[in-house]
């Protein structure tokens, strides 16, 4: 089992990223906030994991912290509530948010968070309110207001921010922000990275 990786940040992607460790690169699946805190390619990172096996598949995901591992265990362990999901819950909502969604039995901040409909985002704060409390979280940056985003990158950017669980306008403000600090002419892997530090804080 494949606890923590600590390593080099070789290569990364919307939902990924890979580390190299000693030479050997590890294929890590993120949350936007956990790849925001990556930093840039050549910078050393850790990554707590969770190893994830089914009989097609095999995949590490990766955390920047080991309360935002719990807190996926946790999702998951939700009926209905698979890994891409769980991400996106975690892209969406800070644990602090998401804590305080599930005490507080808030399934509208929880559907926030892309592929989360009202009936699970209400199965997921019932079944988690008794557990919520107990559980660690860490401070985060909630989302910013919606602003328009040019070019053809900006839109792809956009949908990669939106397949990552953040909603149109908070996808849309974290890209405008990104090409506002870039230029229009940035590429779409840079507007995606800046942005998600934008969006995750």
């Amino acid at each position: 089992m494949i606890a923590k990786l600590t390593g080099t940040l070789d290569d990364f992607g919307a939902d990924w990223a890979v580390i190299d460790v000693s030479g050997v690169g590890y294929l890590v699946h993120c949350s936007a906030r956990t790849l925001s805190s990556l930093g840039v390619r050549g910078d050393r990172a850790t990554v707590f994991t969770e190893m994830q096996v089914s009989e097609s598949d095999v995949r590490l995901i990766g955390f920047a912290s080991g309360a935002e591992r719990d807190w996926f265990k946790l999702l998951t362990a939700v009926q209905g509530v698979g890994s891409k999901v769980a991400l996106a819950i975690l892209s969406a909502l800070t644990t602090e948010e998401l804590q305080r969604a599930c005490a507080g039995g808030d399934a509208a901040m929880v559907a926030r968070a892309n592929g989360v409909g009202p009936k699970l985002a209400g199965r997921i704060v019932n079944e988690l309110k008794e557990k919520a409390g107990g559980m660690a979280t860490v401070p985060g940056t909630p989302g910013i207001a919606a602003a328009d985003t040019p070019g053809a990158a900006g839109a792809d950017a956009v949908s990669a921010l939106q397949n990552l669980g953040f909603k149109p306008a908070i996808a849309s403000a974290a890209v405008a922000h990104a090409i506002a600090e870039l230029g229009e002419d940035a590429g779409l892997n840079d507007l995606v990275r800046v942005a998600l530090r934008k969006a995750a804080g």
